[in-house]
């Protein structure tokens, strides 16, 4: 594997941050599913529309581990994040898992899951 899958992850995340829908376009592979904590299932297009209603004020990852195969890697870490949706102030800590896939035209993010963790104190 000649990719370097940190930079793929933190490249997703920068584009979620700054809710770049062209990044996330190149980045996402057409058949792209995220899976939230409640089970509900977005699709690619799902997935960039939802900036319409929501932006992240702060997006860190921590503990982020790989593990890499001949054309797919899988990316473990802990998500920190801040953001507001509809207007209303959230914080949340998860645990998240994303499956890159090597395509004709580059790596894509082909999935995305949730699960958040309980509120830890400060």
């Amino acid at each position: 594997m000649n990719v370097d899958v940190y930079e793929l992850h933190r490249a997703f995340v920068q584009a979620e941050l700054r809710a770049d829908a062209g990044a996330l376009r190149k980045l996402l592979a057409e058949d792209f599913r995220s899976i939230g904590d409640q089970g509900y299932v977005l699709d690619k297009a799902q997935w960039i529309a939802k900036f319409a209603d929501f932006a992240y004020t702060a997006l860190d990852s921590s503990d982020v581990e790989v593990s890499a195969y001949d054309r797919a890697a899988v990316v473990r870490y802990v998500q920190r994040s801040r953001s507001v949706w509809q207007g209303q102030a959230m914080a949340l800590t998860s645990r998240a898992s994303q499956i890159w896939v090597a395509q004709p035209g580059g790596w894509r993010l082909a999935g995305l899951q949730f699960s958040s963790l309980p509120d830890q104190p400060a």
